[in-house]
Parts: C-alpha cells; sequence; structure tokens
C-alpha cells in the first residue's frame, strides 16, 4: 500500500481518543418528532426543523404535484436553461416576505455565504466577522482575499476598533441567531456602527427566518431593521422552512451584482424547481401560522424552568436552540449515547464546531414537540445526570 496518505488514519484514531470522532446515523422515517434510527423509534430533540414544515402535507403535496409538472432536475444553472418560473415565483415571493427589492437562490446556505462574501470583496477590503460565525461566513471571509478579522462574539467596542483601523470597503458580518448557543446578535447596534464607518452590514439568519419575530421575519423583524440598515441578508430554507436551499435578499444593485460575479451561484445547478414549488408552499404557513411560533416560545420557557431546577448548566437563548453547557467532549459524547438509550435524540456538539472546553448537548424545539415531551426530557436527564440510568 502507498505511503501518500499514511497519516490519515493516525489522525483518525486520534479523533476517537479525543471524544471528537463522528459517526453518522441513518433516518428510515420521514422527519418529525419522532424518528426511525436503526430500527428503533427515538423523539427527535435536534432538529432544525423547528416549524415542524419539512413533512407537511401540504408541503409534500405541492412537491408530488411539481414533480410531475417540471420532473425532478433543473437540468443546468439559472443562467443557462436551469431557472423555472417556480424559482422567479419564490425568488418573488421572499422578496416581498423580507421587505426587499429582490431575491437571489442559491443551491445551499454554504455557497450563498461564500459567494456573497467573495463577490463584494477583494484585495484592499476588510471584513469584520464575529468569532462565533458559522463556519460558511468564515471560509467566505477567507476565500474572499479580503483582510479577514474576526472580533469578540458579540462585542462592539472590540468592532468598533477594528474598524477604525481599517480602509477601502468593508463588510460587517454575523449570525442572526447563533446556531450552537442560541443567542442573538447585537443587530441594532451593529447597524449603527456599520453605517458609522461606512460599511455594509450582512447577517445570515438561517435559523431566525420564519422562526423569530411575530410574523416569522427573523432576527431583521425583531429588531425592526430594514434594507437600509442590513444591506444583505442570508436565509436558508432547510431550517424553518423545512425544505432545501437558501436565498440572499437585498437591493436591486446587490442582486444584479450577484448574478455577474457570485461563482457559486453562476457555476453550478440550480435546485429543483420542485425544491421551490415546495417552499412556496410553506412559505404560506410561515405566514399564516403564528401559533407554530408563539409554541416554539413556550416550549423553550418549559424547557429553561426545569433544567435550571435540575441544576443543569442552560445557555443564555431566547431561541429553540436550547444548549446544555457540559465541558468535556467525552462527557458530552456519553450522555447523548445515554439519552439516545432511553429513547431521545439530543446531538453532542464538541470542537472544532464549539471552542475547546465547551462541548454541549444542543437541545433544539418543533412546533410539533408537546409539553409532555419536554417533561419527559427532562426527567430522563435527570435520572441521568444522577447516575440512575
Amino acid at each position: 500500500m502507498t505511503k501518500a496518505f499514511s497519516h490519515l488514519a493516525t489522525r483518525l484514531n486520534d479523533l476517537a481518543l479525543q471524544g471528537l470522532y463522528r459517526s453518522r446515523r441513518v433516518v428510515t422515517s420521514p422527519q418529525g418528532i419522532e424518528l426511525a434510527i436503526d430500527g428503533e423509534k427515538v423523539v427527535n430533540f435536534c432538529s432544525n426543523d423547528y416549524l415542524g414544515l419539512a413533512n407537511h402535507p401540504d408541503v409534500v403535496q405541492a412537491f408530488k404535484a411539481a414533480v410531475d409538472r417540471y420532473g425532478v432536475g433543473s437540468g443546468s444553472a439559472h443562467l443557462i436553461c436551469g431557472h423555472s418560473a417556480a424559482h422567479h415565483a419564490l425568488e418573488d415571493e421572499l422578496a416581498a416576505f423580507t421587505g426587499r427589492d429582490r431575491v437571489l437562490l442559491f443551491s445551499t446556505g454554504y455557497m450563498a455565504n461564500i459567494g456573497v462574501i467573495s463577490a463584494l470583496l477583494g484585495r484592499g477590503d476588510a471584513v469584520f466577522e464575529d468569532r462565533l460565525n458559522h463556519a460558511s461566513l468564515l471560509d467566505g471571509g477567507l476565500l474572499s482575499g479580503a483582510r479577514f478579522k474576526r472580533y469578540a462574539h458579540a462585542d462592539v467596542a472590540d468592532l468598533v476598533a477594528k474598524l477604525a483601523r481599517s480602509s477601502g470597503n468593508k463588510l460587517v458580518v454575523t449570525d442572526g441567531v447563533f446556531s450552537m448557543d442560541g443567542d442573538f446578535a447585537p443587530l441594532d447596534t451593529l447597524a449603527v456602527i456599520a453605517k458609522n464607518h461606512q460599511a455594509w452590514l450582512m447577517v445570515d439568519d438561517a435559523h431566525g427566518l420564519g422562526v423569530i419575530g411575530k410574523n416569522g421575519g427573523g432576527i431583521i423583524e425583531h429588531y425592526g431593521l430594514g434594507q437600509d440598515d442590513v444591506q444583505v441578508l442570508m436565509g436558508t430554507l432547510g431550517k424553518g422552512l423545512g425544505t432545501f436551499g437558501a436565498f440572499v435578499a437585498g437591493s436591486e444593485i446587490l442582486i444584479e451584482t450577484l448574478i455577474q460575479q457570485a461563482r457559486t451561484y453562476v457555476y453550478t445547478t440550480a435546485l429543483p424547481p420542485a425544491i421551490a414549488e415546495a417552499t412556496r408552499a410553506s412559505l404560506k404557513l410561515v405566514i399564516a401560522e403564528n401559533w407554530r411560533r408563539d409554541k416554539l416560545q413556550k416550549l423553550a420557557e418549559r424547557f429553561r424552568q426545569g433544567a435550571e431546577q435540575l441544576g443543569l448548566t442552560v445557555m443564555t437563548s431566547s431561541s429553540p436552540i436550547q444548549p446544555i453547557l457540559i465541558g468535556d467532549s467525552q462527557r458530552a459524547v456519553d450522555l447523548s449515547n445515554s439519552l439516545l438509550k432511553a429513547g431521545f435524540l439530543v446531538s453532542a456538539i464538541r470542537p472544532p464546531t464549539v471552542h475547546q472546553g465547551s462541548a454541549r448537548l444542543r437541545v433544539t424545539f418543533s412546533a410539533l414537540h408537546e409539553l409532555e415531551h419536554v417533561d419527559q426530557l427532562l426527567d430522563v436527564l435527570d435520572q441521568i445526570s444522577a447516575g440512575r440510568k
């Protein structure tokens, strides 16, 4: 056997010894509160399907009807022959929903973030990123060729100091709801700071869109901000909206610039049209059914109260993401495995996704959960913590 890449086996072994090895579980059921994994039914507390729309009958039916009309594949990139009427209609509806001039669909959120930052910045420019930003935002900043600067998490004073020392085009980039902590970016303050330093502000609201705000407008609605305050808004379709893909919303100039220059848009196959039609159906539900957001708040509040009574360290979060801080990676894995044996699927989040020493159980809620599910999870957590299970 060739010696090329012989170090890979050693690295994999090291990951296992550190409690950082990752494995996949095979799901044989539709997404929902109850999942079938390896032949066993479990209660799902780790999905990003916050509103419970991934298997909603209206969304499923819209997808099936669109397959009959459009087939499965889109056939090409948007700029060749892959941009269907379904894509175009979804872009228009998302623009209206977000209150922005236009929207551009991307195949994934990762591609959207890399494409946007690289299209807007280059050598001589600067990008400023929250230290806890999603990997796609960090990668986008690094790949752009701009000067890459990270500021301490949600630390506006640190950001101001870095902005004051920079020249050229400036882009401030942040998650809206931080995916592993569940807290909100101080977006109202960031918008003011960005304007004061002649910078644009980009927000990735993957975990806020559809979920946060009275009408599901996300972190932008929560803070009452508009297109002039946050010039670049990225949202994903595979979380609150329950389907797949992503979009960028903003001004006419922004969207036309991305159509011409975002390589991850220009050089990739468009989403299947059926996904766009399914998303149009889910967007209608997001707008019409406020009870889903109200229920998420009640579930999260019930969990926080119960977890604190049990003495668990629950991180500060007003979102459906409610992480329990564990610290040690192997301990987090062991707890996750114990929960799985008891019938509850809760992911252990470890470095490099989070900082060393901050491994956690990432508990997430769906509008399809009931209060009884929360109480059952708390009971099992109590038993495991006390060593009774």
